[in-house]
């Protein structure tokens, strides 16, 4: 009889432990048990385990966002403040093209504004520049004509080759004309008139001896020029800024190759 009784005994506990909200206390979980039987019994089930890390692999990549997404999702503060800056620069450029089309607000206008801007193209100021040069009969203004020949010319090469790299389009999708193409002056950045009026005025205030009126006169035929480029929906704010600020800059680099009165007129003979 004792020996009976322990032996149910047993039987209970057994049938006690194999109970549901027992079985995760006994029994380990079943991908420890399908692991370690595939590691004890490698030659017997050699198929089922590899296509099971395969299907845990693609589960994993599945959850993971690519690096691209990421970054898109979790931008930098310098990418929040660059896109921010540039819808604002969009936005007032779009406000500002008040003359972009004849069925803009100041539509009217437009002539009158283009004629302001092609005050600062460059084909003008090459060809007046030459016409000068022929017709100057002294030493320094033919060396002051040179070196402004030769800071016209940078120009249009230096705004050329970074609108080229640049291709940015204008707020606007107006078509070049015929002078922005002859000056390759087709995209919007930088602002090619502008930075040929920054040019131009500092070159003059530095090398002309003019009465405080016309020098004032200068600067605002500068301001209006970027400004009309603005009006007309050909450029944005931001590339008439920094069209003004490549003219500064072009006009520092002619100062440093300044060409002497003997060079200037060894050119001039040549040609």
């Amino acid at each position: 009889m004792p020996a009976s009784q322990s032996r149910s005994r047993a039987r209970d506990r057994n049938n006690v432990l194999n109970r549901a909200e027992f079985l995760s206390l006994n029994q380990p979980l079943k991908g420890n048990q399908e692991a370690r039987g595939s590691s004890r019994k490698p030659n017997s089930q050699p198929g089922p385990a590899p296509s099971q890390n395969n299907g845990t692999k693609e589960r994993r990549q599945s959850q993971q966002l690519p690096e691209e997404d990421c970054i898109q999702l979790n931008p930098s503060f310098k990418g929040i403040a660059f896109n921010s800056l540039l819808a604002i620069d969009i936005c007032m450029s779009k406000r500002l093209g008040v003359c972009a089309s004849k069925a803009s607000s100041w539509g009217s206008a437009r002539s009158m504004i283009n004629l302001i801007g092609i005050t600062g193209h460059g084909i003008p100021w090459i060809g007046g520049t030459l016409i000068c040069l022929v017709k100057s009969s002294t030493l320094a203004g033919q060396e002051v004509l040179m070196n402004l020949l030769l800071a016209l010319l940078l120009d249009v090469m230096i705004v050329a080759g970074l609108q080229k790299l640049a291709k940015r389009k204008g707020p606007y999708d107006i078509n070049p004309g015929f002078l922005d193409y002859l000056t390759m002056d087709i995209y919007a950045f930088p602002a090619g008139h502008a930075s040929r009026a920054a040019m131009v005025s500092k070159f003059f205030l530095n090398h002309l001896v003019l009465a405080i009126p016309l020098r004032i006169l200068l600067v605002v035929w500068a301001f209006c020029v970027g400004l009309s480029r603005v009006m007309i929906g050909r450029h944005h704010i931001t590339d008439v800024l920094c069209g003004f600020v490549f003219g500064y800059l072009q006009f520092r680099l002619v100062e440093l190759i300044w060409m002497s009165s003997n060079t200037c007129q060894m050119l001039i003979s040549i040609w």
